[in-house]
């Protein structure tokens, strides 16, 4: 334990706010989710028998491990980052092979009288574990082996949540590479990454034989209008030529064998749902397959994931500029909107309270963002500044990728909006995420690895 005299020294009490706000929001708008004129307040809460009552003790099971996390040595975290990193991988292999199946998703270990999802809880210990090695004296993160190891580190737990079913989650994971870019990662990775995104887009959409053809002509295009750099950089034109090569590879082969071969069909379902194309399987057997899962893990038989956007649109829509107000919404009060208090909260918020509303809590979000990084900065320690760093890609991972999704930019992949939606696993992951970040940055002047 800390020998500080009191617990608040060092303390950034603004982290502490904007925490408690936004955990406060989240059981406002799940409350309003489910609360029905007439019943009483506090009984739900007492008997755990409707979904705000829950989220309310599992506030105060987090505030009470909030406190004890800022009363912890930092030393601490560094001291057992590889051990919390490896019990958290044994407990996702656990969840994979005993864990109970929900909602088509194996991920989840029932321990008492609660279920824990240990994917979600591995972002924690990744997060510790990539700021352990990347802070060690040992390691020179320019070298490719280092970035190897580094990026191996945040991918194992996406690689074991893919098999439980959780590809969504799974996706989380990619989000460390924004603080490995931080600490050294070449651009030109997070530039392919991102063009590999625009292909996929580009290949559901076009037909393979006209993309190619698309492909060649910019090629083309792009030799004829630089040649006079050829004489100078003859190594250019074969850049040229291998981009070409491999983005038709890619478009004409890797994706649609990825596809066609790999994906299950309610993932290609969600995949065509992003932009718009419905998924219709030739394959009698497939297209049953198909229906049996949207059967089993949403109730309906119709195309799940375009309904769910429709109706969170409609919601979002129907609040206008100031919102119905707080308890006045219907298509969330009246469970229009599937899966209203978990993925699709934020509609609650866009109706109630409307465009200028849904703003304003945005605003809180980016504030936050903001705060992290700006504590990120301010580290002396190595160790601090990528765990906080880490912190706020998977923040802003959730973030972007929830609020895309509820307005239909984004595929419905099952991604909780922090400290709001309700979910026990996903509000201790993110207060613990938080809360380490903030007893860190308390002792920043101290040098941990």
């Amino acid at each position: 334990m800390t020998n500080n005299n009191t617990i608040s020294k060092g303390v950034d009490w603004s982290m502490i706010i904007l925490y408690g706000t936004l955990v406060i929001i989240g059981l406002l708008m799940i409350f309003a989710n489910e609360y029905k004129e007439g019943e009483s307040i506090f009984q739900p809460v007492l008997s755990q028998s409707k979904d705000y009552g829950k989220q309310a003790l599992w506030a105060g099971i987090c505030s009470v491990l909030a406190v004890f996390i800022l009363l912890t040595d930092s030393k601490f975290f560094t001291a057992t980052a590889n051990l919390l990193y490896g019990v958290g991988i044994v407990l996702c292999l656990a969840a994979l092979v005993i864990g109970s199946e929900v909602k088509g998703s194996k991920s989840w270990l029932v321990l008492g009288g609660f279920r824990l999802q240990p994917s979600e809880l591995c972002k924690v210990f990744t997060c510790l574990a990539l700021a352990k090695y990347i802070s060690r004296q040992e390691t020179d993160f320019s070298r490719t082996k280092s970035q190897v190891i580094g990026a191996a580190i945040s991918l194992l737990p996406a690689i074991i949540t893919v098999a439980q079913n959780e590809t969504g989650l799974a996706l989380v994971y990619f989000s460390f590479f924004l603080a490995m870019y931080r600490e050294g990662l070449p651009p030109f990775i997070l530039i392919t990454g991102a063009s590999l995104a625009v292909i996929l887009i580009l290949s559901l959409i076009v037909a393979p034989n006209t993309l190619f053809i698309a492909y060649a002509v910019l090629a083309v295009l792009t030799i004829f209008f630089c040649r006079g750099l050829f004489k100078r950089n003859r190594a250019l034109l074969w850049i040229i030529i291998v981009v070409w090569a491999f983005a038709s590879v890619i478009s004409s082969v890797a994706i649609p064998y990825l596809i066609n071969n790999v994906m299950k069909p309610y993932q290609r379902d969600r995949i065509y749902s992003l932009v718009g194309k419905p998924y219709i399987p030739q394959d009698p057997e497939e297209r049953a397959e198909l229906e049996r899962v949207k059967a089993k893990t949403r109730g309906r038989t119709q195309n799940q994931s375009e309904y769910n956007v429709i109706q969170s649109k409609i919601a979002i829509g129907s609040g206008g500029w100031t919102g119905k107000g707080y308890l006045k919404g219907t298509q969330t009060r009246y469970d229009f909107v599937p899966e209203q208090r978990t993925d699709f909260i934020f509609c609650t918020v866009g109706e109630g309270f409307g465009f200028l509303g849904s703003i304003a809590f945005l605003c809180l979000y980016a504030i936050l963002l903001f705060r992290i990084v700006i504590i990120a900065e301010r580290q002396r320690s190595i160790f601090s500044r990528v765990y906080a760093y880490g912190v706020a890609s998977v923040f802003f991972f959730h973030i972007t990728i929830n609020i895309c999704m509820t307005i239909g930019l984004a595929p419905v992949i099952g991604i909780p909006l922090p400290l709001i939606s309700y979910g026990g696993s996903s509000l201790l992951t993110f207060t613990i995420l938080l809360f380490i970040l903030i007893r860190l940055d308390a002792d920043r002047q101290m040098i941990l690895r």
